[in-house]
């Protein structure tokens, strides 16, 4: 219990320089692996991905997530390839405009925001954060619900700290009464929350369907979201008499759904930006932070010579792997000019060097959507304006320290003056 405090991707990754790529742990009852190199990481994720293709959840997600009703926790089978093909035919599809749409006039937005803001300090980390909220809340709930987004917010902030809150009854049950009560006092609220938030919303489609389909004198079209198209699926499920398609999209599926979409395109997205433009700012940089993806389980296995017990805690040290001097030249230092060359690793999870978006069957199904939303705004960062530090600060000085979490966030976030970059108006 001593070591927790060093159970982050930080500390993991010193484990790793005295024990080696794969380092097996012992907290409580439950057995933890983590994996710090390439090599082993190609090993669980390529090799025996079938094996480790289930994700283990603790109480709190368990709670959270309808009982894994979501597609992230959803154990791997008939259930979970359905989920996925959902939101890769649905949520995500390049068919899909008004997702890409929302990110361009989203990132318009902010620019305008900015413009009124040069020869001022800009928190950075803040604006690109509300750029995320306002691409994936508009994208999930469309046009009709904005009003609610300051609400949803905070529910949502309250999930991420219940889904990294430390629980002793997730490592030894027995002790679970000690601060058990409260714990589940706060899961209650927050999913309460939850639905009666989102319970509202879907009401809110439903009648929008049917005004669609009665159309009434007083309907006006609106634009089809995320929710509507969850729905559609649904519809087209309970349809069939087909007994082989026994699968079925409830209003928990709806919730748990968009609860992935949430947090996995609000803060991901957020904190690649905003290190990216904090790399950027200074002088002899270090790459930015990514935490384990999440962790997987499996039966008894053996990798490298090694037994892995039944439903051990695989966790895949992304920021180790980034940083090991075996697979890259000069790992601490910011170098994007090293993809440049030739035989240089990608990131679509086929090189295990470099595996933001995971690899294998668990991989990011957002992943061409978040690229498109960092890309295009720190493309528009740059090109619009000059960036100087506040208070006569060294690029240097900049704190490139970070938080453990489900992001692993930048512990202070940067704040910069811009200035206008371009000799004619940007509108």
């Amino acid at each position: 219990m001593g070591m927790v405090g060093q159970l982050n991707h930080r500390g993991l990754a010193e484990l790793a320089k005295v024990y080696g790529g794969l380092c097996h742990l012992k907290v409580g009852q439950v057995h933890m692996v983590a994996v710090s190199t390439a090599d082993m990481a190609r090993q669980v994720l390529q090799a025996q991905d079938n094996i480790f293709s289930n994700r283990p959840a603790t109480i709190a997600i368990s709670y959270l997530t309808y009982d894994r009703a979501d597609m992230a926790f959803a154990h791997y089978g008939p259930f979970w390839r359905q989920m996925r093909k959902i939101c890769v035919t649905k949520v995500f599809s390049r068919k899909r405009a008004e997702s890409w749409a929302s990110v361009r006039e989203e990132i318009s937005s902010l620019i305008k925001t900015i413009d009124s803001k040069v020869g001022s300090p800009v928190n950075i980390g803040e604006i690109v954060l509300g750029l995320t909220k306002n691409i994936t809340y508009r994208a999930a709930f469309g046009s009709m619900s904005q009003e609610g987004q300051g609400e949803f917010v905070k529910i949502m902030q309250e999930f991420s700290k219940l889904f990294g809150a430390f629980n002793i009854g997730d490592f030894i049950p027995w002790l679970g009464w000690i601060h058990g009560q409260e714990f589940h006092k706060r899961l209650a609220r927050a999913r309460g929350s939850l639905d009666g938030f989102i319970d509202k919303i879907i009401d809110d489609h439903i009648n929008k369907k049917n005004n669609k389909n009665c159309k009434d004198d007083d309907f006006v079209e609106v634009e089809d979201d995320m929710v509507d198209e969850l729905m559609e699926f649904y519809d087209e499920n309970g349809a069939k008499d087909d007994q082989k398609s026994s699968i079925s999209i409830t209003r928990d599926n709806i919730k748990a759904l968009i609860m992935d979409v949430m947090f996995g395109g609000i803060e991901t997205v957020a904190s690649a930006i905003e290190w990216a433009m904090a790399e950027l700012m200074r002088d002899a940089p270090s790459p930015p932070s990514d935490p384990p993806p999440p962790p997987r389980d499996g039966p008894d296995t053996v990798v490298d010579g090694y037994k892995i017990p039944a439903k051990a805690r695989v966790m895949i040290n992304a920021w180790a792997i980034g940083r090991d001097e075996s697979a890259w030249t000069e790992p601490n230092t910011f170098k994007p000019s090293r993809f440049l060359d030739n035989g240089a690793p990608d990131f679509k999870g086929s090189n295990f060097e470099f595996i933001p978006f995971g690899s294998g069957r668990r991989s990011c199904p957002g992943m061409q959507l978040g690229l498109y939303g960092m890309e295009l705004a720190v493309a528009h960062l740059c090109h619009s304006f000059n960036w100087e530090l506040p208070n006569g600060m060294k690029p240097n000085e900049v704190d490139m320290n970070d938080l453990f979490g489900l992001t692993a966030p930048r512990a202070v976030q940067l704040v910069a003056i811009p200035s206008h970059r371009l000799n004619f108006p940007l509108f």
